[in-house]
């Protein structure tokens, strides 16, 4: 979803002025939305244990105030604008904060090192060193829709499985030295709690491929066409005015060792889970992404990986 304004304005000003998209809806950002907006979530997620998970001195749980969804759009910032190639718009690059209207209706899971030493006059405080934000159908519809929408086709995915809950997992980020195999592990343990506690049936997401270029990901591209293909009732294209082939290259030409090494650790785990691809791939200019859709039923991950994570199921 393009987040680029231009003209000139004093940057203090636009934060009462930025909008986002949604589904052709334009909300407007009220700066003071976050707070009450907290409060809701946390009413919604009563039950949830305080801590999703825990190794060492990592802890995996939900943001429960606002000054904590601010850290995680720290570190977004940090990760997509700093380190990679992500370019701010003008609230961004003042506040140096990753944002924009979606981060006030959604849950936002975090990943917390208490091992950080206290500064020399203060208390020591947990730092964020991972974030995920989780979208929920029914707050979805209440506002407008999913971010997905603005680059792939998920209405007709969403109608075509009345009854079945849908959970949108995006804007995952992971501070450099914590990229390793543990951080994803509490990740997943806390997203497989959330969605055994929201009863969720579905997750969907965008994944990202680096680089704007098509043309030089073929491989990649093509090897998730012709291998992990959705199809049938779980089919879903990217938007007509932003579809981007896949086919690149012929199945017999694809050498699968080196295009799996090509995708990103991200990508390869929802597809040990059981995740399939939309049709077509959409160049984001703006993160300097290649992006494709992500299908996970949650029927669709096998057992091994359940009685991993955790096999118990409720409703919320």
């Amino acid at each position: 979803m393009p987040r680029a304004f231009l003209g000139k304005m004093d940057p203090r000003a636009w934060a009462g002025v930025i909008a986002g998209s949604l589904n052709g809806n334009v909300i407007p950002f009220a700066p003071g939305r976050l707070k009450p907006a907290m409060r809701q979530r946390r009413a919604e997620n009563a039950g949830l244990p305080q801590t999703l998970g825990r190794i060492g001195a990592l802890e995996v749980r939900l943001a429960r105030t606002a000054k904590e969804v601010k850290k995680a759009q720290r570190l977004r910032f940090q990760v997509f604008y700093e380190e990679m190639s992500a370019i701010p718009d003008a609230v961004s690059m003042f506040s140096r904060r990753d944002r924009d209207t979606y981060d006030a209706i959604c849950d936002h899971l975090l990943v917390l090192d208490h091992s950080v030493p206290p500064p020399p006059f203060g208390k020591a405080k947990p730092k964020v060193v991972g974030t995920y934000r989780l979208l929920r159908q029914s707050v979805a519809e209440a506002h407008g829709g999913f971010y997905t929408a603005s680059e792939f086709e998920i209405e007709p995915l969403v109608a075509a499985h009345p009854g079945k809950r849908f959970l949108e997992l995006g804007r995952s980020c992971v501070l450099a030295p914590y990229r390793n195999k543990r951080t994803v592990e509490l990740l997943w343990h806390g997203i497989w709690a959330y969605v055994q506690h929201h009863a969720v049936d579905v997750m969907i997401g965008c994944a990202s491929l680096e680089g704007t270029d098509p043309s030089r990901l073929a491989m990649p591209l093509a090897f998730l066409h012709h291998h992990a293909a959705a199809s049938g009732e779980w089919a879903a294209r990217a938007l007509p005015g932003r579809h981007v082939a896949m086919d690149r290259m012929a199945k017999s030409a694809i050498d699968p060792k080196a295009a799996l090494h090509a995708l990103p650790p991200l990508l390869k785990g929802y597809l040990r889970l059981g995740a399939s691809i939309g049709d077509g791939a959409v160049v984001d200019r703006q993160f300097g992404t290649t992006d494709v859709l992500v299908i996970l039923p949650v029927e669709n991950i096998a057992g091994k990986y359940i009685g991993y994570f955790g096999s118990d199921r409720k409703a919320a």
